[in-house]
Parts: C-alpha cells; sequence; structure tokens
C-alpha cells in the first residue's frame, strides 16, 4: 500500500461509526452483512449507514455486492493487511523479531489472548 492510500484509509477509519462497521465486518467473515444489519449492529439509521459504508468502500477497505434486493458487504482483506503492513513496513530497526503480529504480543504479554480490541 502506498501513502496516498494509506491516507485514505486511516481518514475513512478516523470516524467512530466508520470503525465500528470495519469491526463488525471483520467479524463477520467473507460471507458480509446486509447493509442493514450492519446499521443494525453499529446503531447508525438505514441513511447514515449507506453513507458510511459507501465512504469505506471508496477508501478500498470494504467490497459490496448485490445479492437478490440487498446489498451485502464484506471487509476487503487484503486492504486491511496491506494496512496493517503499510504501519508495519520499517518497524524495529531492522529488528524483525520484535515486529511480531499483535495478537502474539499482547499474548507473550499478558499470558493469555486478549480479545477486547
Amino acid at each position: 500500500m502506498d501513502e496516498p492510500r494509506a491516507l485514505d484509509a486511516f481518514a475513512a477509519l478516523s470516524q467512530e461509526t466508520r470503525l465500528k462497521m470495519v469491526r463488525v465486518l471483520v467479524q463477520a467473515g467473507t460471507d458480509g452483512m446486509a447493509a442493514g444489519a450492519i446499521g443494525d449492529a453499529v446503531e447508525a439509521s438505514s441513511s447514515s449507514a449507506s453513507f458510511h459504508l459507501a465512504h469505506l468502500e471508496r477508501a478500498g477497505l470494504v467490497r459490496s455486492r448485490r445479492e437478490s434486493r440487498s446489498i451485502i458487504y464484506s471487509a476487503d482483506y487484503a486492504a486491511l493487511s496491506g494496512l496493517a503492513e503499510f504501519l508495519m513496513r520499517d518497524c524495529c530497526q531492522g529488528h524483525p523479531a520484535i515486529c511480531t503480529p499483535a495478537p502474539q504480543t499482547r499474548q507473550t504479554a499478558t499470558g493469555s489472548p486478549r480479545r477486547d480490541l
């Protein structure tokens, strides 16, 4: 991921409702969720949910597809992974052993995985 795309993604995620939506979609898996269900999950009106989902789609963080009369959204895992990789690309001044994946780091530091993030 390049810097301009990362900035677009971070700008999209810097709003509370959109961040919640991405988290809901990550948990939903590759099947995704209908727009109305996403709105319900984050307590957003249908017009607000549509606005925020469109913003996330323009930023490349979610994808949509039509199924019958519903629009189904799913997280774009490649884009989200690219964003995380962008942050970690030059980490730890050349000591990759320090840059373990976040879940491993939390588990090592606490003795058990945290699920609250």
